[in-house]
C-alpha cells in the first residue's frame, strides 16, 4: 500500500459562526438576551443602541445649526483646537442629557419610582444578627449557632439534640437540657414560630406570643397541641365533643388557629422576587387580534455609521474592522430573532382566537409541527422560540408551550385540546352538588353526552393533574362543614 491522494466532490452542511449565533439568540430569555446585549455593547466600540444614535443625531443637528449661523469671518472654527472643543462639548451635553434632572422637579426623584428589597437576607442571618443583640453568655452563643444553622428555610429545627451536641463537642461538653434551654431563647426570636420541630410547636408558639387576653387563645393552643389532626380534617362535631365548648368559641380558637403561619421562615424575604417579561402583547383593536414585538424587552441595536465610514477610508484598524462585521451580525440576529417569534406568535393567536374570546374550554389542539409546517419552518426551531418565551394576552401572560397540546377525538369527527377537556372537568366540578359528587365514570359520561370521547382513567389523570380530590374524598370534605 502506497500513500496516495484523492479529490472527492461532496455536499455537506455546516454551522456557519453567523448562524450559530442566530440560533442562540434564538432560544434565549429576555433577561439573558439583555445581559448579552449589555456585554456586546461594552466590548464592541461598533455598537451604539438606537436612543444613542438618535441623541447623537441631534446633538450633531444642533452643531451643524451653531455653525451655520456663526460668520463666515470667524475663522478659529477651522483650527483642530476649536474641532476638538467641539467634541468634548458635545460630549457633555450627551452624558447630561443622559442623567436624569431632579432639579427641575424639586430636586427629588419621581414619587412613583419602585424600591425593591435586594438585601438578600437570609433567615440565618436574621436569626444571627438578633443572637448577637440577645444577652447570651458565650457557651449559649456556641450551642445558639448550632441550632440556627440546623434551622431550614421554612423555619423549623431539622437536626436532632445529638447531632447539636456532636457539633459542638470539640469546644463545649452540653447536656440535652442546655440545649432546651438555648432552643427556647432562639423560639422568641422574629419570626414568631421558629426552630420548632414540628407543626403542633411551630403554631402553639406562636400563639404564646398573642396577648394573654385574646379570645380563646388557649382554646386555639389546646387545638394545635392535641387534636391538631382533626382540626385538619375538619371534623368539627367531634372537637365540639372531646373539648365540651359552645359552637361560638370553637369557631375563634378555629378562626385563630387559620391566622397563624405554618411557614414562618418564609417572612425573611431569602431570595429577590422574579419577574416575567413578555416577549409580545396581543391586543384586540378594531375587532381583530394583534401581535407587537415588545420593544423595551431589548434595546435595539444599530452599527455605529460614524466608525463606520470612517474605516471605509482605509485599510488599517483590523480590530475594529472585525468588530464591525461582528456587528453587523449581532443586529442582523437580533432581527431574525424578532421576526421569528413575531410570526410564530402570530400563527398561534391565529389558531387560539377561540383562547382569547372564551378561556380553556375554547383552547384549539395545536402540536410544534402545525406551526412549522404553516410558516414552513423546522419543528426545532419552533421548539427554541416557544420556550422561555412569554405573551402578554388579556386573560394574562402566558408561556408560547402553554398554547400546544394534545388532542382527543370528538364524535362529530372534531379535536379538542387536552386544555380544553380538563377545564370541562373543573367547570363540572365546579357545578356538582357537594353532597353527591361526580364520581370519574359519571364525569366520562357526561362528557359523551356533548361528544367527547374520554376514558374513564384519562378522566381520572386529569383530575388528579389539577390536584382536585377524588369523588369519595369531595364527599367527605362536604359532610365534615
Amino acid at each position: 500500500m502506497k500513500p496516495s491522494l484523492q479529490l472527492r466532490i461532496g455536499q455537506s452542511l455546516t454551522m456557519t459562526p453567523q448562524l450559530q449565533q442566530a440560533i442562540r439568540l434564538l432560544q434565549m430569555p429576555v433577561m439573558e438576551l439583555q445581559t448579552q446585549i449589555e456585554e456586546a455593547l461594552e466590548s464592541n466600540l461598533m455598537l451604539e443602541t438606537v436612543e444613542e444614535e438618535n441623541t447623537e443625531t441631534k446633538t450633531q443637528e444642533s452643531a451643524n445649526a451653531q455653525e451655520a449661523a456663526t460668520p463666515d469671518n470667524d475663522a478659529e472654527g477651522d483650527r483642530p483646537e476649536a474641532a476638538e472643543a467641539t467634541y468634548e462639548e458635545t460630549w457633555e451635553r450627551q452624558i447630561t442629557a443622559a442623567e436624569p434632572n431632579y432639579n427641575s422637579s424639586g430636586g427629588e426623584p419621581p414619587l412613583n419610582q419602585e424600591f425593591v428589597d435586594q438585601s438578600g437576607e437570609t433567615l440565618q442571618e436574621h436569626l444571627l444578627w438578633q443572637l448577637e443583640l440577645e444577652k447570651f453568655n458565650p457557651e449559649e452563643t456556641l450551642i445558639g449557632r448550632a441550632i440556627i444553622d440546623a434551622i431550614n428555610d421554612d423555619g423549623y429545627m431539622m437536626d436532632e439534640f445529638a447531632s447539636i451536641r456532636e457539633t459542638v463537642g470539640g469546644e463545649l461538653q452540653v447536656t440535652d437540657a442546655d440545649i432546651e434551654a438555648v432552643l427556647k431563647k432562639i423560639q422568641r426570636l422574629d419570626p414568631a414560630g421558629v426552630g420548632a420541630r414540628d407543626l403542633s410547636e411551630c403554631l402553639d408558639l406562636q400563639l404564646q406570643q398573642l396577648a394573654n387576653d385574646t379570645d380563646e387563645r388557649e382554646l386555639a393552643r389546646e387545638l394545635v397541641r392535641n387534636h391538631l389532626d382533626m382540626l385538619a380534617e375538619r371534623d368539627f362535631a367531634g372537637l365540639r365533643r372531646n373539648l365540651n365548648v359552645p359552637d361560638e368559641a370553637l369557631e375563634i380558637a378555629v378562626a385563630l388557629v387559620k391566622s397563624l403561619n405554618p411557614h414562618p421562615g418564609a417572612a425573611v424575604n431569602t431570595t429577590p422576587p422574579t419577574y416575567l417579561i413578555p416577549d409580545v402583547y396581543v391586543k384586540k383593536i378594531d375587532g381583530v387580534w394583534a401581535v407587537e414585538i415588545n420593544a423595551s424587552s431589548a434595546p435595539g441595536l444599530r452599527v455605529n455609521q460614524v466608525y463606520a465610514k470612517q474605516l471605509a477610508r482605509g485599510s488599517e484598524h483590523s480590530i475594529l474592522r472585525s468588530q464591525l462585521q461582528e456587528a453587523r451580525w449581532l443586529v442582523r440576529s437580533l432581527e431574525i430573532r424578532n421576526e421569528t417569534i413575531f410570526k410564530v406568535a402570530s400563527c398561534i393567536v391565529a389558531r387560539q382566537q377561540g383562547f382569547l374570546e372564551s378561556g380553556d374550554e375554547a383552547m384549539t389542539p395545536m402540536i410544534l409541527r402545525d406551526v412549522a409546517e404553516e410558516l414552513d419552518m423546522h419543528e426545532s426551531t419552533i421548539s427554541r422560540v416557544t420556550t422561555n418565551k412569554y405573551m402578554h394576552t388579556p386573560r394574562g401572560i402566558f408561556e408560547f408551550r402553554y398554547f400546544f397540546s394534545s388532542h382527543i377525538g370528538t364524535q362529530s369527527g372534531d379535536e379538542l385540546s387536552s386544555i380544553a377537556i380538563r377545564a370541562k372537568i373543573r367547570k363540572l366540578i365546579n357545578e356538582e352538588v357537594e353532597q353527591k359528587p361526580l364520581s370519574d365514570i359519571k364525569i366520562a359520561r357526561k362528557l359523551q353526552d356533548q361528544g367527547i370521547k374520554v376514558a374513564r382513567r384519562t378522566v381520572a389523570k386529569y383530575r388528579e393533574s389539577m390536584n382536585i380530590p377524588s369523588s369519595s374524598e369531595r364527599k367527605k370534605i362536604a359532610l365534615r362543614h
